[in-house]
């Protein structure tokens, strides 16, 4: 089966968002074994998006489209599919009931530009949206299914789990079986990783990607078939002893993640004092459900002021040392563990840029300290010609990884070929 994907949109073609959408199907779909063969982005412009139906409908099997089915004059893919097809709309009465529906149990008053939206093409075949307006449709033209999806996350979601997918398994079967594994790695290059395992002699039916969504690079084992998928455990298992430390977590998106699994209910407690990170090492682990089960507290003590009068930090230290420096951070997490006796704590000082910077402490400089109630460890790092958004996130997940090792009962401090450090 060949997929395509079609996303639609002024405000996707200019940048003014970013297409979270396609990222997040493309990658649903290369999980099922699926690969996107082809994807194109399309203004809100009528003709231009008849013409991309038609043309991309004679090389694909099956086409997503995504977006342009709302209440408003610039939604226009319901249209433009008409036309496509050279066939007129055609009121959907099932849908427009359940539009009337919607409104009356959400006690609102239906605007009349949301009767556009139970407007199909003739030849359409309604596709349920459960969570919306947007009354989602399939249509044939020339050599493909197109399958048009609202443009909001939560709707396109629902749709690809709940309909698509049935949709093409029914139809089209699923070629062979396949299975995935996932490792993320941090402080190691694309390349780097790469050329570490070029010496790895793979099974037929397994393949090794890459994805660069930094400070992570995710490597994906994918085994397709049967007979490749009885390899995979054992191709993961020479993968990981190739990469060694490289490795900080298996099928996790995120090292924030990879925490939250660790600590969740697991009786440890943990608390937290940034700088430089700016609450992005607390606001992660939030990110999960039940992470009050373990997280204390989380602190942004930015300035030197509240580094000495919330944590403690003697003032002679900063005098000293600076607030970038690992007696510094040491002392930060000393007294944001010891606020609530902690079993450990997190911390953070750097010069995050782009300006701040010294010879001795380049921008890119930061300071991270892990506090245990037996010991303290600590490193000073270099990431050079990094933006801001970067030196901050990668701060956070070497923070992180320093947690993880010492949940391990690893070796706190390792080595990252692509990371500088000053000293331990």
């Amino acid at each position: 089966m060949k997929l395509e994907m079609i996303c639609t949109g002024e405000e996707v073609l200019s940048g003014q968002i970013v297409d979270t959408n396609a990222a997040w199907v493309a990658n649903t779909m290369m999980e099922m074994g699926i690969e996107m063969q082809h994807r194109v982005t399309v203004g809100d412009r009528l003709a231009d998006l008849v013409a991309v139906f038609q043309e991309r409908s004679k090389h694909a099997d099956v086409i997503i489209v995504n977006g342009g089915l709302g209440p408003t004059s610039d939604d226009m893919s319901a249209l433009a599919m008409a036309k496509a097809k050279g066939e007129d709309l055609v009121e959907n009465v099932q849908w427009r009931e359940h539009l009337e529906d919607w409104f009356t149990r959400n006690n609102r008053v239906m605007a009349k530009s949301n009767l556009k939206q139970a407007w199909l093409p003739a030849s359409a075949i309604m596709v349920d949206n459960p969570v919306g307006t947007a009354c989602g449709f399939r249509v044939k033209l020339n050599n493909a299914w197109l399958f048009f999806t609202p443009g909001v996350p939560f709707e396109l979601k629902h749709m690809i789990t709940e309909q698509f997918i049935p949709f093409i398994t029914k139809e089209y079967g699923v070629a062979e079986k396949s299975a995935l594994e996932k490792l993320l790695t941090i402080g190691h290059g694309e390349s780097s990783l790469a050329d570490t395992l070029s010496e790895l002699t793979l099974p037929a039916g397994i393949e090794l990607g890459y994805r660069s969504s930094m400070p992570h690079i995710e490597i994906k084992i994918f085994a397709r078939g049967e007979k490749a998928m009885r390899y995979l455990d054992d191709v993961t298992k020479q993968v990981k002893t190739l990469l060694g430390s490289a490795v900080v977590a298996e099928n996790r998106p995120t090292l924030a993640a990879e925490i939250h699994h660790r600590l969740f209910q697991s009786g440890l407690s943990l608390s937290v004092a940034e700088s430089c990170t700016g609450g992005m090492i607390t606001s992660q682990l939030i990110d999960f459900a039940g992470s009050s089960s373990y997280l204390h507290h989380g602190l942004v003590t930015y300035s030197n002021e509240s580094k000495v009068k919330v944590l403690g930090v003697n003032p002679q230290i900063l005098d000293d040392h600076g607030a970038v420096s690992i007696p510094t951070v040491e002392a930060m997490a000393q007294g944001v563990r010891g606020i609530l006796d902690s079993d450990f704590a997190l911390a953070t000082s750097g010069i995050a840029g782009p300006e701040g910077g010294s010879d001795d402490k380049p921008v890119g400089t930061v300071a991270i300290a892990l506090a245990t109630k037996h010991s303290v460890y600590s490193q000073m790092v270099k990431l050079p010609k990094r933006s801001r958004q970067l030196v901050r996130s990668m701060s956070t997940a070497i923070a992180y990884d320093m947690l993880r090792r010492a949940l391990l009962e690893e070796a706190v401090i390792v080595d990252y070929p692509a990371i500088t450090r000053f000293a331990k």
